[in-house]
């Protein structure tokens, strides 16, 4: 996929896709090549089904776009039909800044957008974002559980600290600004890349937080920065089974791995295929339908 430049235009398309509640993360990714915001929403409440849907230019992208949904179908197994729909213009910027108030999360960290006025009268560490690019906001189940277990593991003060799929950047800001180590993020989507480097700018946190495009553990110089202490990966729960071992492999002994992006029911999928590797799970964290894992590699393990 290529880094795209957003225009502004008088017409708007919104652009969804219904999938299963695994597939949300893979399609929430593939609509944020071209679209400024993305909502996602319960079809009924069976939690089966949700809609992902977003907003673009009317007609932006749809060679990107293409690729995108390939790519997410790929990753996710899942082929969604994609529904469009013309836009009104007027007022729709208004009604996603009301969408999107400052929120807290987890005990240490508060999230706001940069149409707030002002700055935060919390006293946690504020981690700031464009409102416009919704996508981990703060607002997914995965990535309110990453920050928990964020909190829950500062206290070993890891040096080298890897985000594996980093989106916003989210995750590796806030790692950053509560332990004020360096954080190498990596994505395989350039406007990922290119985000998060302007989130980071954004909250004054580019002389810790290092974007880099890249093709999760097979990105240049990766092992480089090897073995990490801390790695994010908020992905999602067939991609996580299957980088196990090299996530493994990367993790210094002691290390800690925070994986997300899974829902309850694939929580013990996910564990079983670390477990294989020698990692073991300290803490589940959920948030709604939604999974963390907290795991450990020991002291002197192999990590297979």
């Amino acid at each position: 996929m290529t880094s795209l430049t957003r225009r502004h235009a008088t017409e708007l398309e919104t652009i969804a896709v219904t999938v299963p509640a695994d597939a949300v993360m893979a399609y929430e990714d593939a609509l944020s090549v071209v679209c400024s915001t993305i909502g996602i929403f319960e079809v009924d409440d069976t939690q089966i089904l949700w809609r992902v849907e977003g907003v673009r230019d009317l007609g932006f992208g749809e060679a990107e776009l293409t690729a995108a949904l390939a790519l997410a179908a790929a990753v996710s197994g899942y082929a969604a039909e994609l529904e469009r729909t013309r836009t009104e213009a007027e007022g729709w910027l208004a009604r996603t800044y009301e969408s999107f108030p400052e929120q807290d999360v987890g005990k240490r960290f508060v999230v706001r957008g940069t149409h707030l006025e002002g700055p935060s009268t919390s006293r946690r560490i504020a981690i700031t974002l464009d409102a416009g690019m919704a996508f981990g906001s703060g607002e997914h189940g995965s990535t309110r559980g990453c920050l928990r277990a964020l909190e829950q593991v500062a206290h070993r003060r890891p040096h080298r600290i890897l985000d594996m799929g980093c989106g916003s950047g989210i995750l590796a800001m806030a790692a950053a600004a509560l332990l004020r180590r360096p954080v190498l993020a990596v994505d395989i989507d350039p406007w990922s890349v290119r985000t998060t480097r302007q989130n980071a700018a954004l909250n004054g946190l580019s002389a810790l937080v290092t974007a880099r495009l890249g093709n999760g553990w097979g990105t240049p110089g990766l092992k480089r920065h090897a073995p990490f202490d801390l790695i994010f990966a908020n992905i999602l729960a067939r991609p996580l089974c299957l980088m196990a071992k090299d996530l493994a492999a990367h993790l210094a002994p002691g290390g800690t791995a925070i994986l997300a992006g899974l829902l309850n029911s694939q929580a013990r999928m996910v564990v079983a295929a670390h477990r294989r590797q020698g990692l073991v799970l300290e803490r589940h964290l959920t948030e709604g339908d939604w999974s963390t894992l907290v795991l450990r590699r020991p002291d002197g393990s192999a990590g297979a």
